[in-house]
């Protein structure tokens, strides 16, 4: 009976041992990832912003409040991938129009790394789209380098390029910055003088699109808990003039969604060092402690038959 339970220590000690590292460097990534059934709303906010109102057909200037809501297809998830559905609303809170932009994405990506896949519909505003890059999310353990990350507004992947350590609420943060250079998102056409040329006839406008994201990401997590964009969209004649602004403005998370969205990234961050670490730790000291004792146990066995 002492032979056996010297044997059954050693054993489940040697497993322990063996586990402890496979917790640590691969069960860990292999558990930690992107939900399937995402569900948040995020809430943005632009003071001052520019745009062209399509009801009144001139530049308004107010404050804007956007609504982005997410959701999580779980039916398309599997073992790699997570499908997200997303719905934004813009409010002008100055000059009480709401829903002065709905607008709609569905995205997959890859649920370790964050990197778009082309499959399940995805689309913008029903629009097929070639999805690149980081989409949601950076990859787990991010570098202080360049990524590329997708753009929703122009469509394409830009890079977004490390360029400073920094914190939010308390919380290390890398942050990144993109550019995105002009680029054509759309043609439609325009009666003339509502764009200041002479006559009524409609003419064709293309509208542009330049600006700068800025990602603050919980290096950790890989998870973005801030976001600032500056959008300068304009509309131009086919001759290459500018002739009205479409959307210009500064779009920054409101303070409760950073909050909530810091607070997220603890707790995950809190949960990977549990797996990666304190569990590993356990395993490894219980491991040793269990061969330890199944040892000395063996070694006391035959004394006591003597």
């Amino acid at each position: 009976m002492g032979r056996i339970s010297t044997l059954v220590l050693i054993g489940v000690g040697a497993f322990f041992i063996a586990l402890a590292p496979l917790m640590k460097f691969w069960a860990a990534g292999k558990i930690i990832s992107a939900p399937a059934n995402q569900w948040g709303v995020t809430r943005l906010e632009a003071k001052g912003a520019q745009y062209f109102s399509t009801q009144d057909l001139k530049v308004l200037t107010a404050d804007l409040d956007v609504i982005v809501t997410t959701r999580g297809d779980v039916k398309e998830a599997d073992s790699d991938r997570v499908v997200w559905d997303e719905a934004t609303v813009v409010n002008d809170v100055t000059n009480h129009r709401p829903q002065i932009v709905i607008s709609d994405r569905r995205s997959a990506f890859d649920k370790y790394t964050g990197v778009g896949m082309n499959c399940c519909g995805v689309n913008i505003s029903k629009t097929p789209v070639t999805l690149e890059g980081q989409i949601y999310k950076f990859p787990f353990d991010t570098e202080k380098k360049t990524y590329r990350a997708f753009n929703s507004t122009a469509g394409k992947a830009f890079d977004a390029q490390f360029v400073r350590e920094d914190t939010v609420d308390g919380l290390p943060v890398y942050v990144f910055e993109q550019t995105v250079p002009p680029t054509k998102t759309e043609t439609r056409s325009a009666p003339a003088n509502v764009l200041g040329m002479t006559g009524t006839a409609m003419v064709q406008v293309d509208r542009w699109y330049d600006g700068k994201v800025t990602y603050y990401v919980e290096p950790t997590t890989g998870s973005p808990v801030r976001q600032d964009q500056q959008r300068h969209e304009v509309l131009k004649t086919q001759d290459g003039v500018e002739r009205s602004p479409a959307f210009v403005a500064d779009v920054k998370m409101t303070d409760r969604t950073v909050g909530d969205l810091v607070a997220q990234a603890k707790d995950g961050k809190s949960k990977m060092n549990l797996l990666r670490n304190i569990i590993p730790l356990v395993l490894l000291i219980v491991g040793v402690a269990l061969v330890g004792a199944g040892v000395l146990l063996g070694r006391r066995a035959p004394e006591a038959g003597a």
